[in-house]
């Protein structure tokens, strides 16, 4: 028989990740076939895991969408929050999002049932774009291209450098490298301007198309395929998504 680690078999359930998942375990909350599991632990296909009562060994095969957030809705996957994205969607199977992208915002947000493919993206964030169109109260000058381009000094760092251009009087596009809390929203306020509107475009390879709000799609194979390729190239780091 093939062995796995417990927390990697738990994260391929869809449950939650694998650093979710050695927390559970830490705390008693896990049972493999009755009894209380400890860190570590390896598990076969034959073994029934449980989590808080809850048996979570269903076979279920890999899920990955793209979702179009609208405005309105939270990423998170507690269900007492009122706009939570995984009621939202009510997705036939256990799902939940890749990163954030926060409540008045709109766009691209990754959708999964995978937890190895989490830890995959999150731990290689470095050098992975995500691209945004950005609408502001005021009229954009060539200073403020420049100098969000350049680093704003936010949340007791400074932004990465980046690429800012123009759309129009006060439309402009963003591509960031950085996942800092609510990052463009901070950045605009430190130069004195409000943001109106803001939706991601594109993540990585992937890009949001003519996808509706409140739609989703599957990845297509080459999608994958590419997206993971970018993940192992990369080394990794901590910024946040």
């Amino acid at each position: 028989m093939e062995y796995t680690r417990l927390n990697k078999a738990i994260a391929e359930t869809g449950y939650c990740s694998r650093r979710e998942a050695d927390k559970l375990i830490e705390t008693g909350k896990v049972k493999v076939n009755g009894k209380v599991a400890e860190m570590g632990l390896k598990v076969t296909s034959s073994d029934e895991i449980s989590v808080k009562g809850q048996v979570v060994t269903k076979t279920v095969r890999n899920i990955y969408l793209v979702f179009h957030k609208p405005v309105g809705i939270t990423c998170t996957t507690d269900l007492r929050v009122k706009g939570n994205i995984v009621s939202y969607i009510n997705y036939p199977e256990r799902i939940f999002p890749i990163g954030r992208l926060d409540k008045p915002s709109e766009g691209l947000i990754f959708m999964t049932n995978d937890g190895d493919i989490v830890n995959k993206i999150l731990r290689s964030r470095n050098n992975h774009e995500k691209e945004y169109i950005v609408r502001v109260n005021k009229k954009i000058t060539n200073d403020f291209i420049r100098r969000m381009s350049n680093g704003i000094p936010i949340l007791d760092t400074v932004t990465k450098k980046c690429k800012v251009w123009k759309v129009n009087n006060h439309t402009f596009k963003i591509i960031l490298t950085q996942g800092l809390n609510r990052q463009i929203r901070r950045m605009c306020e430190y130069l004195g301007y409000e943001v109106t509107m803001l939706k991601r475009l594109r993540i990585m390879n992937i890009d949001l198309g003519t996808l509706k709000p409140g739609k989703y799609r599957s990845f297509t194979k080459k999608e994958l395929r590419d997206l993971l390729n970018l993940c192992e190239d990369s080394r990794k780091t901590h910024d946040g998504f």
